[in-house]
């Protein structure tokens, strides 16, 4: 669909606004989670390295909600801070805590949690995006170019990150194979376009999930060969689907902590 040359039907419409938020409060959660890590990582190139990354992954999030307020669902800022946890669309993994305790407090986080839960969603944005840059609608086909010239870094970072620690001590890979467990028991909503699926499959946005989880499971199998690992399954059906604003109390705490400077003064710009 050629959308300069043509008006939007309100069914395609819809189609992309579902997609752009399942997008955008992925992306927006996925990187809250990562700014909890500043000054916490294990040594000062990690800490830059994630806080960098966290802040890409922010500005991806803010383009997808511009491209929403673009098409008349309200205010970027007040998209991304206002809306309630039941009228989010993110996976359930982007919302998860990065262990017990509290930023700044006693913040008791495990940094392989943390790397398998990056590695594994930054493959499957990579698989997203390259999909998205062959997108029907080509505003978001744009932004999708965009995206992918800082992804390549983003994934660098973290197929290192993940042979290292699989590659290390007994310790520590125990540990990453517990946070491996651990995000794929949460996996099974991130292909997902929840209840939109037909609509957003059949307007050309995107590939097909079944499309999407094939290319992620090609995707990694160069690094579960290398860190002699069995390859990953997706659980077929998801114990909560975000995508359907199904979510756990840490999104609805998450939002708290992430809209406090917002709405105290909401003419300042995120």
């Amino acid at each position: 669909m050629n959308n300069a040359d043509s008006v939007m039907s309100p069914e395609y419409t819809g189609a992309v606004k579902s997609l752009l938020f399942q997008l955008a409060d992925d992306d927006f959660l996925y990187s809250f989670r990562g700014s909890e890590w500043l000054g916490l990582a294990p040594h000062i190139e990690a800490d830059i390295a994630y806080s960098s990354i966290s802040q890409d992954t922010m500005g991806h999030a803010a383009m997808y909600y511009s491209l929403l307020e673009n098409l008349g669902a309200g205010k970027a800022d007040d998209l991304a801070h206002f809306r309630l946890a039941s009228d989010r669309k993110n996976s359930i993994l982007t919302e998860r805590v990065n262990g017990q305790g509290y930023y700044l407090e006693t913040p008791h986080y495990d940094w392989a949690y943390a790397v398998a839960r990056s590695y594994l969603y930054t493959q499957a944005k990579k698989v997203k995006i390259d999909s998205l840059c062959e997108s029907s609608y080509q505003p978001l086909a744009e932004v999708a170019v965009k995206v992918r010239m800082e992804l390549y870094y983003h994934r660098l970072h973290w197929d290192t990150w993940f042979k290292q620690l699989m590659n290390s001590t007994d310790v520590a890979k125990k540990k990453m194979n517990n946070a491996i467990t651990r995000v794929m028991d949460d996996f099974g909503d991130v292909f997902s376009y929840g209840d939109q699926k037909q609509a957003i499959e059949s307007s050309g946005l995107i590939g097909s999930e079944e499309e999407l989880k094939q290319k992620w499971q090609i995707s990694i199998e160069p690094m579960m060969l290398a860190v002699h690992m069995q390859m990953l399954k997706i659980p077929d059906h998801p114990v909560k689907n975000g995508r359907n604003g199904q979510h756990t109390k840490d999104l609805e705490e998450a939002l708290t902590t992430l809209s406090e400077v917002y709405k105290l003064d909401t003419a300042a710009v995120w």
